[in-house]
């Protein structure tokens, strides 16, 4: 049903230009609408772990996706004051594979995808509001503009404007957690692990980027005063450098080299109820916002680009397609945000018998039944859309 129909994306992020590309591949005629001035992507490391690979794989991005990304090879849990190592999760095994990349080199390449399967990218394309009501989707542009379409997909983010369409307003609740962001140049070489420092009340998890020149750090810290959502806000570096002055020397040596760093408050938000109606559909954060501690915002968007397009493929009508889309994504989608949102109390345990005793637990299992600690996310990572929704 896709050969020839109009679709419009809104939003040039790794969700837009991944559903846009997949779109594109099977017929359709797509246009990404932008409202930055030029395609970026604020914010600095991610991880692709193998349910996000597998996507990118089958949208022709695999060569693209090693070139860019280190292929990780273990997850360090370690010890915030001496820096000793509590546990270890080896995920070198993990196909196909699991990589820490720069965001902006990731929409770099999905943008690629995106034109070369023939995508106009529309920049300076702010829609302030979407009409649903006829039998096409009529979208409003800040200068007043109208762009009529046969479908309208929002990959537009925590603040979508489709997600406001569909769903009556949702109000977020601070978590009492803000993060810092930063990449710093790297001191000498370093080992493809993603390494997490867990303290009370506090954690900080740092991985190598673009080849191990650099390093990424996210920092964050339980607190009862909050910043604004989005990555946009800057803060002083001591900041971050008082939050962490107890930590190892390892990460004092490290804090000491950030020269700029972005704070944000985690806010937990509900997944939404409806994601799409006749003639539109949300997916990515605009449906379920999730917070960093699984690492699969991006992962879960990838995923939704996928089936999105694979159920519009293979349905005949534009209702049947996205209803088979919501069912078959929501409650995965819901049992990661869930996932994420208790992982951070793992990190954060205040008192010291209990943050021991669970240590020790971490330190046995890692040692006894390594594979164990990797295998309890299976049930994320083993997760192929490309074979489920082909």
């Amino acid at each position: 049903m896709l050969i020839g129909r109009k679709f419009t994306v809104l939003g040039a992020g790794i969700g837009g230009l991944a559903v846009a590309t997949a779109l594109a591949q099977r017929g359709a005629r797509v246009t990404v609408l932008e409202q930055a001035e030029a395609i970026r992507e604020v914010g600095a490391g991610l991880q692709i772990s193998p349910n996000g690979a597998v996507v990118l794989r089958a949208l022709g991005c695999g060569d693209a996706l090693e070139h860019a990304g280190l292929s990780g090879q273990a997850v360090h849990l370690r010890d915030y004051q001496n820096g000793k190592q509590v546990a270890c999760i080896d995920i070198s095994g993990a196909q196909p594979g699991y990589f820490f990349v720069h965001r902006a080199d990731i929409v770099d390449l999905l943008a690629k995808a995106a034109r070369d399967a023939g995508v106009k990218i529309r920049l300076l394309h702010k829609i302030t509001d979407v009409n649903l009501k006829g039998d096409h989707a009529c979208l409003t542009t800040a200068q007043g503009a109208k762009i009529k379409s046969d479908m309208v997909i929002g990959a537009d983010g925590l603040h979508s404007v489709l997600r406001g369409v569909l769903n009556t307003a949702a109000q977020p609740k601070f978590t009492g957690q803000v993060a810092w962001r930063s990449v710093v140049p790297a001191k000498g070489q370093q080992p493809p692990v993603a390494t997490i420092y867990m303290g009370p009340g506090r954690h900080l998890v740092t991985y190598p980027l673009r080849g191990g020149k650099f390093t990424n750090i996210v920092a964050v810290e339980e607190r009862d005063d909050w910043v604004d959502e989005g990555w946009s806000q800057q803060d002083d570096p001591d900041n971050l450098r008082r939050a962490f002055q107890d930590f190892s020397p390892e990460v004092q040596t490290l804090l000491s080299r950030v020269e700029t760093v972005h704070l944000w408050g985690l806010f937990k938000h509900p997944v939404a109820p409806h994601w799409h109606n006749h003639a539109a559909a949300i997916l990515g954060d605009a449906a379920h916002p999730t917070l960093p501690f699984m690492a699969q915002g991006g992962n879960m968007a990838l995923e939704d680009a996928w089936v999105l397009a694979s159920s519009l493929a293979q349905h005949d009508t534009p209702a049947a397609a996205f209803a088979a889309y919501q069912a078959a994504r929501r409650d995965r989608c819901q049992r990661i945000v869930d996932a994420a949102s208790k992982n951070a109390r793992n990190y954060h345990l205040s008192f010291p018998p209990l943050r021991i005793a669970a240590h020790t637990a971490l330190s046995v299992a890692s040692k006894i039944a390594p594979s164990k600690l990797l295998g309890r996310f299976d049930w994320i990572y083993g997760h192929d859309v490309t074979q489920l929704h082909g």
